[in-house]
């Protein structure tokens, strides 16, 4: 549950912070007319990202159990590399997101404004794909739907709530240190959906050694505990690991870690030689 409020407020925040910019500038350039334009666009990702999960949680009905596992894992990992991809693509782009995004407006902005629309669907509508496809990833490797679902629903609720007030400047936050903290989180997180993603093309005979186990503590931390569903419903840790599994998740967690630390580093000292400005998320202006 902790792992998908993360991923609701990771994910909500941003698309908040994505809305809350579009919305300041063009109040800021005088430009109220288009405003439903924007939302518009809002709708249509988040209907979008409605119709995926739907999808994904009917879609496999009717199909065999090899067949249910081997999509399952495919999107396990596919589920991965869209985290892993936005982990680092908000670390590299988030200082200059107010600008990209002003220049996305400026572009679309001649006659009517339907143009804005695009912008705010494909803004919004990647925060969204990357959310339902990872948390269906997470109902998948738990067992569980209720416990994901609430958590994801509390996190994005929160982030609502949050990006609300950042807009309005009740409250401010350092979007660094919380992108950098979330990040480190879920590379951990997305290495358990790998490695559920693995076991599941294991058992559907699409990898080998599905009874070569690397480890079994089931005696220790029984399935059925609270701190066995607790470890799964965080890190997807399951008792019983094959080597397959353990292997795909050291090559994934070590690297993408490694260079994620890295990242921040190198992107903390050259804030450093800038001269400092004001926050790049900031949506000064619209009040």
């Amino acid at each position: 549950m902790l792992a998908n409020f993360l991923i609701g407020l990771r994910e909500g925040l941003e698309a908040s912070l994505v809305v809350g910019i579009l919305i300041a500038y063009l109040i800021k350039i005088g430009r109220r007319d288009v405003l439903r334009r924007i939302w518009f666009g809002v709708g249509l990702a988040a209907l979008l990202s409605l119709a995926i999960g739907a999808l994904l949680t009917f879609g496999a009905y009717g199909l065999s159990f090899q067949a249910q596992e081997l999509i399952g894992g495919s999107l396990s990992i596919i589920a991965t590399a869209f985290v892993t991809w936005m982990i680092f693509w908000m670390l590299r782009t988030a200082r200059n997101l107010s600008g990209h995004l002003r220049q996305d407006v400026d572009k679309h902005l001649s006659g009517a404004g339907w143009g804005l629309v695009l912008v705010a669907f494909l803004a919004v509508g990647r925060e969204g794909i990357e959310t339902a496809l990872f948390i269906w990833a997470a109902v998948q490797a738990t067992g569980s739907t209720t416990f994901p679902l609430l958590g994801a629903a509390l996190g994005i609720l929160a982030a609502l709530v949050l990006g609300y007030f950042i807009y309005r400047g009740i409250v401010r936050i350092n979007l660094t240190k919380f992108f950098t903290y979330t990040g480190l989180f879920l590379i951990v997180v997305a290495a358990g959906v790998l490695a559920y993603g693995v076991h599941d093309l294991q058992e559907a005979g699409a990898l080998p050694g599905l009874h070569s186990l690397a480890f079994d503590v089931s005696n220790v931390i029984p399935p059925d505990s609270w701190y066995g569903t607790l470890l799964r419903g965080t890190v997807n840790f399951t008792p019983a690991t094959t080597w397959l599994q353990a292997i795909a998740w050291l090559l994934y967690v070590i690297p993408v870690l490694a260079v994620f630390l890295v990242s921040t580093r190198r992107h903390a000292q050259n804030l450093k030689r800038q001269t400092p400005a004001a926050t790049p998320l900031s949506t000064e202006g619209a009040r």
